[in-house]
């Protein structure tokens, strides 16, 4: 399948506090230095502990933020260094779906006329609002309602409507049913993936559920602390997992079978700062295989068979029990729950 979106060597850093008066001011990289691409089509899962910089490099490749280094390509055509002319055609091919739909709705209006606001921005017939509506199941009288007179659900339906109406085909899902009850997650992820079907959309896919990932993504990348750790096709992750980190966290998650006991290994101790991070590689504090050479040496992330992963000890990374890999639901369990 052809590339749509490419990032380069992608980085952000902000600047924190100081710790005294004639202290230099800290630097605090989120993203450093991550490379990937999202063929047209397909769903890219991007799974991580909280604060290992999911969401900081779904706003980089959106252009909500300015990357501190490195580039970002859609389509092949540049998006870091543009003018605000170019960005504003830009803004039409990509979007974001918000995790906390009620906080990015306006309460004092209403629900068409949210949808709309971006046709009006860009000039466009408003009656494509309409068609973004109904194809999310809030057509008719639905649309005049506000905010505060709809379920989580709805508020949800809603923003994949407003991402929807100026019929971009990148977008990015920044935990899009993680505030959502089970049953309701599944009628958001069938409809995502119903549209996809429909109008070809290429989306990413940002969530710390593995299940739901496991159900929605072609392929995995893992994040920890600001980078990329492995990359790898979805059925070839969940089987067997390169990384040490990856092993560990699909090992934790619990399974909803008293048949199936298995003790879960969890990923050991809390992340480190991401102000001050561990020289070599980032994981090696929590890492049960670390050697000398992962706290002196970053890995570089080495391609194994149409994989990727960064890890000095790929070889002998077999930390989880065999059973560990499949993660909660099983497949079986996912059919009945997102049928």
């Amino acid at each position: 399948m052809p590339v749509l979106l490419e990032a380069e060597n992608l980085a952000r850093s902000f600047t924190l506090g100081r710790k005294g008066l004639f202290r230099p001011a800290r630097q605090f990289n989120a993203v450093d230095g991550v490379s990937l691409s999202v063929n047209r089509g397909e769903t890219l899962g991007i799974v991580g502990e909280s604060g290992c910089g999911k969401s900081t490099l779904s706003r980089l490749l959106l252009g909500l933020l300015p990357p501190s280094q490195g580039s970002v390509m859609l389509d092949g055509a540049e998006t870091t260094d543009v003018t605000p002319e170019e960005w504003r055609r830009l803004r039409q091919r990509m979007q974001l779906v918000f995790q906390d739909a009620a906080g990015s709705l306006d309460p004092r209006l209403t629900i068409r006329a949210q949808v709309e606001e971006p046709l009006r921005i860009h000039g466009l017939p408003l009656e494509m609002a309409d068609t973004a509506l109904d194809a999310v199941g809030l057509g008719g009288a639905m649309s005049a309602r506000y905010p505060h007179e709809m379920s989580g659900g709805q508020l949800q339906r809603v923003i994949i409507a407003r991402a929807l109406v100026m019929k971009p085909e990148f977008l990015v899902l920044d935990e899009p049913v993680s505030a959502l009850d089970v049953s309701i997650q599944a009628q958001i992820v069938n409809l995502l993936r119903d549209l996809q079907r429909e109008l070809g959309l290429t989306y990413v896919f940002v969530s710390h559920d593995l299940g739901i990932v496991r159900h929605v993504s072609d392929r995995v990348a893992v994040m920890y602390l600001g980078r990329i750790v492995e990359t790898a096709p979805k059925a070839e992750f969940y089987a067997k997992p390169l990384h040490p980190y990856s092993q560990l966290l699909l090992n934790s998650v619990p399974v909803p079978d008293p048949t199936r006991r298995k003790r879960a290994r969890i990923v050991p101790g809390d992340p480190p700062n991401p102000a001050d991070p561990p020289s070599g590689c980032r994981f090696h504090p929590r890492c049960p295989l670390a050697t000398k050479l992962c706290r002196e040496q970053a890995p570089e992330l080495r391609d194994f068979g149409g994989r990727q992963a960064a890890c000095h000890m790929i070889e002998t990374a077999r930390v989880a029990p065999k059973r560990a890999a499949v993660p909660t639901p099983d497949a079986r369990q996912e059919e009945e729950v997102f049928a």
